[in-house]
């Protein structure tokens, strides 16, 4: 049986830091494969600016391509309206019947657990596994796998504010990613 890691976000944009988290989590549980899922419109960001699907899932691309046991999975963005993780993971298990999933979030979203949509039957598809992230605790009433990563405060926030403000991104993000960044001059890249 295929045990697969599931890395849900916006990647706006993906860094460093998202694969270190699947890297760690990869050898942590000794898993076959982790699937990065772009989403649509995330529940918790309705509202917010997201750059666009296609540029974001070029860049997922460009950043996972070393990787031979990183894989991106466009459930999510091939659906319209709000992404919810319940209804993706019903989907995905209906696909991928024999498969074993364990679904990574950040210490930030371990918080936000009681607010999800359906957690409680979210809760028997799939096993939670909780990172570390600085200024977050991975506290919960709900059962998680927790995995110490190495910490790198870093987040797709504080590199488009790096970009809009002409700081360097050098060592943050896969300089593929970086590089795609400048030719498309997204986040007000000059």
């Amino acid at each position: 049986m295929k045990k697969i890691g599931i890395f849900g976000g916006t990647f706006d944009p993906p860094h460093n830091g998202h694969l270190l988290m699947a890297n760690e989590v990869l050898t942590f549980l000794d898993l076959s494969e982790i699937w990065f899922m772009p989403n649509r419109i995330p529940p918790h960001k309705q509202g917010k600016k997201v750059t666009d699907s296609s540029d974001r899932l070029k860049m997922l691309e460009l950043a996972i391509s070393d990787h031979p046991q990183f894989k991106i999975q466009t459930i999510e963005l091939e659906r319209e309206g709000p992404s919810y993780t319940y209804e993706t993971i019903c989907q995905i298990k209906h696909i991928y019947k024999n498969y074993e999933f364990y679904f990574i979030i950040g210490a930030d979203m371990v918080e936000y657990l009681p607010n999800w949509y359906k957690i409680d039957e979210l809760m028997q598809l799939v096993t939670f596994v909780g990172v570390k992230r600085p200024g977050f605790s991975l506290e919960t009433s709900y059962p998680i796998i927790e995995v110490e990563v190495p910490e790198f405060g870093v987040s797709s926030s504080l590199i488009r504010k790096r970009i809009q403000t002409g700081k360097s991104i050098k060592y943050l993000v896969p300089e593929s990613v970086k590089l795609y960044i400048e030719e498309k001059k997204l986040y007000g890249a000059t």
